[in-house]
């Protein structure tokens, strides 16, 4: 059966989603064919809101709705302590189980030459002013324990090292080839607990 071009355009727009392939977008734009008219207007603007209002925190990567996201603008939160994650869905997953109580940096993701992911796309020069700032006394390196994610992690402890700053890696927990994101709350927990320093 051929589809309406305006349904085609709504279900290339929709693969372009993570995961979601033809056969997911096509439910889904024939969902909200079916649905309530207001309901798929109603998504539709909340998809257009987000785009206008949410940005990046300028200090540490989170998703804000000003300058400061609110963990940077909490004053109860650890500033000696920074736990530096791939993608803002790590952090999520950290907040989640609710034991961390220090500062983020998001990285924006891991170094990765074959990907063509350098230092330079990463946002490590930030990083590496806020250590520099000497608030910073211990640096958690949580990215994910993949082969790239432990190339990272080596490369922010050689940066970091001379700084005079102590240096973890979170601890067991989370499996070899996995992510933080997708990591119950038990198991970032213990990954967090069970943090050690990162041998040079």
């Amino acid at each position: 059966m051929k589809l309406t071009p305006a349904m085609e355009t709504l279900i290339a727009e929709l693969v372009k989603l993570p995961t979601i392939g033809r056969k997911s977008a096509q439910r889904l734009a024939f969902h909200l064919l079916r649905c309530q008219r207001d309901d798929a207007l109603s998504l539709a603007r909340a998809i257009e809101h987000m785009r206008e209002a949410v940005r990046f925190c300028e200090r540490c990567g989170n998703i804000a709705e000003a300058p400061l996201c609110a963990i940077c603008n909490d004053p109860s939160r650890d500033r000696t302590i920074v736990c530096v994650v791939e993608e803002v869905t790590d952090l999520v997953a950290f907040e989640r189980s609710g034991t961390y109580h220090g500062l983020y940096h998001v990285l924006g993701g891991c170094l990765s030459p074959l990907h063509g992911m350098t230092p330079e796309k990463l946002t490590i020069a930030p990083l590496m002013e806020r250590l520099r700032s000497g608030e910073v006394r211990e640096m958690i390196v949580a990215t994910n324990p993949s082969v790239d994610g432990e190339a990272t992690a080596l490369y922010l402890v050689k940066l970091a090292r001379p700084l005079g700053i102590r240096v973890t890696r979170i601890g067991v927990g989370i499996p070899i080839g996995s992510s933080v994101e997708f990591a119950d709350q038990v198991t970032v927990q213990k990954a967090l607990e069970g943090r050690r320093e990162i041998e040079p």
